[in-house]
């Protein structure tokens, strides 16, 4: 049981930290796409 709930909170933990990196990505790319507009 111990067990289970600390695989629980390590999910619940890790979907946040994706979410962040989801986000991180997304303005990365987006800042990518700007460079090259302002290069090109």
């Amino acid at each position: 049981m111990a067990n289970h709930k600390h695989e629980y909170s390590f999910w619940t933990k890790y979907k946040r930290f994706a979410t962040t990196e989801i986000l991180m990505y997304l303005i990365m790319i987006i800042g990518i796409g700007l460079g090259i507009l302002i290069l090109s």
